[in-house]
C-alpha cells in the first residue's frame, strides 16, 4: 500500500507545480472593427436620439466628453457610455430638420483589454432625404515651438465676415487628434472660413483670451474619384496588388499655426504699502505708460509721487510697480491717500484715463526691548544693506560681474572697490571693475563689465561702507575669489541659412525648449560664441517687422504668428569643439521638424523611440479617416502647405 499512496502524492505534486498562468498568444494589437450602427453609416432620414454602434470586441471610452464632437455644435452634451461590444449615444438635443450629423470619436474608443484604440473612427447620417458628404482635412501646431494641438477645437463658416469667429457658433466642427490632424465632415459644397479654438468656455465661438488659429484663404471643398492601390497578403506570405475606385477629399492640406494673443484688459489689480518707505501697484496687463500719482492729504497734499522723490523699480512691460519713496516727509506720513491716474481698459475694449483714490496706511509697530546690564546706550546697531555677488566660480570670459542689493543706492565708492590678480603666490592690483545700474528700472541690480585675462584667478574685495542706500544703509565687507575660464573651455556653433529675405533669427535653445542666445542671420550665417560643453538645439523665426522678438498674431489685423522652423537634430558640443552645419529651414515637413526629445504633446500609445517613418500615399474610398465599412489606413501623405500660395512643405497626415 505504500507504493500506492507514494504515486498518489506525487500526482499531486505534478499538478501542484503545472498550477498557473497559461501562456497566451500573440499581444493583441488590433483596434475594435466596426461590424453595424443604428443608423448605418450614411443613412437619412434618421429621427431618432439615440444611436447605437456595435464592434467586434468588448470596447471601452477614454475621456468621450472631451473627446467625441458632435457636428452640428450640441447645446447640451449627449450621454456617451460604452457597454459589452456597443457603444450607445443619447442626443439630448433635438435633431434639426434636413441636416446631416457627425458623430467623431476621435480615439475615445478603444478595446477593453489592450486599449487599443480606434483613431478616426466617425458616423455620419442626415435628418433629411440626402446626406452632405464632403470634408476637409489638415493640422494644426501650435505656433511658438511646433507641438501638435490635441483635442483643439476646429471648425468652419459658411458666413465670410470677419466677425463671424467672435459672434456665431462655428457651423461643422471636428477636433484635432493627438497628432493634431483633423477631418471636418459632412459639409455642403461651398466657401467657408476655417478656424481653430479651445473654446474655454465652450461657447464654440472665439474669446480674445482664448487659443486661436486661422487660414488665410477661403477654402471650397471638392472629392473627385481616385484609383486605390492595395497589397494583400496570402497564409503562404506572397502578396498580390489589386486596385478599386476611391474618392479623395479636397482640400486635404490645411495648416493652422495657433497662438494667443496675449489680450488682458487692462485694470489695477491691487496696490499695497509694503513698508513705510515703498507703495506698489499691481496692473492686469503690461502698460505704455505710467500711473500718476498724487498725494490729496495731511502737510504733502499736492506732492507727486515720481521721479523727483522716489525710485521706480519694474520690468520693461511696466506691470507691476514698485515706488521707493526717497523724500522723509513722504514716507514717515502714516496714512495717505493718493489720486492715481492710470489707463484702464473699458467696455469698448478701448484704454481710456480713470482716476481712483487709494489709501496707503502704514501701522508702525515697536516693540520695548528690555535693557540688559551690560548694554551701552552709545553703541546703535549697524544698518546693514544687502549686497551680494551673483556670479560663481569659474567666471565666464565674456560675462562681466552681476551684484542685487536689497534697496536703491545712493552712492558708491570706487575706492572701497579692489580687484586683484593671482601671479604665483602673490595678488597684484588690477584695475577695478566700474559699477553701474543694469538697466533704468532695475535699481536692485548692478553690474560690471570686464575683460577677463583666461585661465587667471582673480579676488574681488568691496569694502565696508563702500556702498550707500537711499535710506542710510551701508554694506558689509565682501570678498570673493574665482576663476575665469579659458577660451578651450568652449565650443562655437555656427549655422549656414540660405536666406534671401534677411529676416531669420536664430534662437539656441536648452533641453527644455527654452531660448538661451538669440541672434540674426547675417549675410546667411550666424555663430554662437562661449558654449558650454552640453547638448543643444535650435530654432528660427521670420523676424517680419524686424524687432529682433518674435510676434504672437493678431485676428483683428489678420495677421499670422511669424513662422517658426526648428532645426531637426540634438547637437553635442565639446570642449575646444568648433561646429559647422548648414539649414535650411523649409527641407523637412513641418510635423517632422521639432526633435523628438523636445516634443511634449506625444501619443499616449507610442513609446519613447521616434515613430518610424512610413511612405504610403493610398487613400481609402472615404477618402483620408476612419469611416464604417472601409479599411482604415494611418498614413496617408500629403502635401502641407503654410498657405496654398506659399511656400510648400511635404508631410504626413495620418487622419
Amino acid at each position: 500500500m505504500s507504493w500506492i499512496v507514494a504515486v498518489i502524492l506525487s500526482l499531486l505534486t505534478a499538478a501542484c507545480a503545472s498550477m498557473g498562468r497559461p501562456e497566451g498568444g500573440p499581444l493583441d494589437q488590433t483596434p475594435p472593427v466596426y461590424l453595424r450602427s443604428n443608423p448605418a453609416p450614411g443613412e437619412v432620414r434618421f429621427n431618432k436620439n439615440r444611436i447605437e454602434i456595435y464592434f467586434d470586441e468588448n470596447v471601452q471610452l477614454d475621456n468621450p466628453q472631451t473627446k467625441v464632437v458632435v457636428s452640428p455644435a450640441q447645446r447640451l452634451n449627449p450621454q456617451i457610455i460604452a457597454g459589452g461590444k456597443r457603444v450607445t449615444v443619447e442626443l439630448r438635443d433635438s435633431l434639426i430638420p434636413n441636416t446631416t450629423y457627425t458623430i467623431d470619436f476621435g480615439d475615445a474608443i478603444a478595446d477593453l483589454n489592450e486599449k487599443n484604440p480606434l483613431d478616426g473612427f466617425a458616423l455620419d447620417f442626415a435628418t433629411g432625404d440626402s446626406i452632405d458628404s464632403l470634408r476637409v482635412s489638415g493640422m494644426i501646431f501650435q505656433a511658438r515651438n511646433l507641438e501638435p494641438a490635441q483635442q483643439m477645437l476646429v471648425g468652419v463658416y459658411s458666413n465670410l465676415a470677419d466677425s463671424a469667429i467672435s459672434t456665431l457658433k462655428l457651423e461643422r466642427i471636428a477636433r484635432t487628434n493627438q497628432l493634431g490632424q483633423f477631418t471636418i465632415r459632412g459639409m455642403k459644397p461651398g466657401q467657408y472660413r476655417i478656424f481653430a479654438i479651445n473654446d474655454l468656455n465652450h461657447d464654440y465661438k472665439w474669446d480674445r483670451s482664448e487659443d486661436v488659429a486661422f487660414y488665410d484663404f477661403i477654402i471650397e471643398p471638392s472629392a473627385e474619384n481616385i484609383v486605390v492601390t492595395d497589397t494583400l497578403l496570402a497564409s503562404d506570405g506572397t502578396d498580390s496588388i489589386t486596385t478599386r475606385p476611391g474618392v479623395r477629399y479636397l482640400p486635404n492640406d490645411i495648416l493652422l499655426s495657433w497662438f494667443n494673443e496675449n489680450y488682458t484688459p487692462q485694470y489695477l489689480g491691487d496696490y499695497k504699502r509694503t513698508d513705510y518707505t515703498r507703495i506698489a501697484l499691481n496692473f492686469a496687463a503690461p502698460a505704455d505708460t505710467l500711473p500718476i500719482l498724487t498725494i490729496i492729504n495731511g502737510k504733502n497734499a499736492g506732492k507727486r509721487i515720481d521721479h523727483t522723490n522716489s525710485i521706480l523699480s519694474t520690468s520693461l512691460k511696466l506691470d507691476s510697480l514698485d515706488f521707493w519713496i526717497t523724500d522723509p516727509d513722504i514716507y514717515t506720513q502714516d496714512s495717505m491717500l493718493i489720486e492715481t491716474r492710470y489707463k484702464r481698459t473699458d467696455s469698448l475694449d478701448n484704454l481710456t484715463w480713470r482716476t481712483d483714490t487709494l489709501r496707503f496706511n502704514y501701522l508702525r509697530r515697536t516693540k520695548k526691548k528690555e535693557k540688559k546690564k551690560n548694554d551701552d546706550d552709545t553703541i546703535q546697531p549697524a544698518l546693514l544693506l544687502d549686497f551680494k555677488l551673483l556670479n560663481a566660480s569659474p567666471q565666464d570670459l565674456n560675462k562681466g560681474l552681476r551684484f542685487q542689493v536689497s534697496q536703491p543706492l545712493d552712492s558708491i565708492d570706487p575706492a572701497g572697490i579692489h580687484l586683484e590678480i593671482k601671479q604665483d603666490t602673490l595678488w597684484v592690483p588690477v584695475k577695478s571693475p566700474v559699477l553701474r545700474q543694469d538697466t533704468l528700472y532695475s535699481p536692485l541690480r548692478y553690474k560690471a563689465d570686464y575683460l577677463w585675462q583666461p585661465g587667471a584667478r582673480y579676488r574681488l574685495t568691496v569694502d565696508s561702507l563702500a556702498v550707500k542706500g537711499i535710506y542710510g544703509y551701508h554694506n558689509a565687507s565682501l570678498q570673493k575669489e574665482f576663476d575665469v575660464k579659458t577660451y578651450e573651455d568652449y565650443s562655437t556653433l555656427t549655422f549656414n541659412i540660405a536666406d534671401s529675405t534677411g529676416t531669420v533669427v536664430v534662437e539656441l535653445l536648452g533641453s527644455n525648449d527654452n531660448p538661451l542666445m538669440t541672434l540674426p542671420v547675417v549675410n546667411g550665417s550666424v555663430t554662437f560664441d562661449f558654449l558650454n560643453p552640453g547638448s543643444y538645439y535650435a530654432r528660427a523665426f521670420y523676424d517680419t517687422n524686424r524687432n529682433g522678438e518674435w510676434d504672437t498674431g493678431n485676428i483683428a489685423e489678420k495677421r499670422q504668428p511669424e513662422e517658426i522652423f526648428y532645426y531637426p537634430k540634438r547637437i553635442e558640443l565639446k570642449k575646444n569643439w568648433d561646429i559647422e552645419q548648414s539649414w535650411n529651414p523649409v527641407e523637412l515637413p513641418i510635423d517632422l521638424q521639432k526633435p523628438y526629445e523636445l516634443l511634449k504633446n506625444r501619443p499616449k500609445n507610442n513609446s519613447n523611440k521616434p515613430p518610424e517613418e512610413e511612405n504610403n500615399e493610398e487613400e481609402d474610398e472615404w477618402g483620408s479617416g476612419y469611416v464604417p465599412g472601409s479599411q482604415y489606413n494611418n498614413n496617408h501623405n500629403n502635401n502641407y502647405n503654410r498657405n496654398t500660395k506659399g511656400s510648400a512643405r511635404n508631410s504626413a497626415l495620418s487622419r
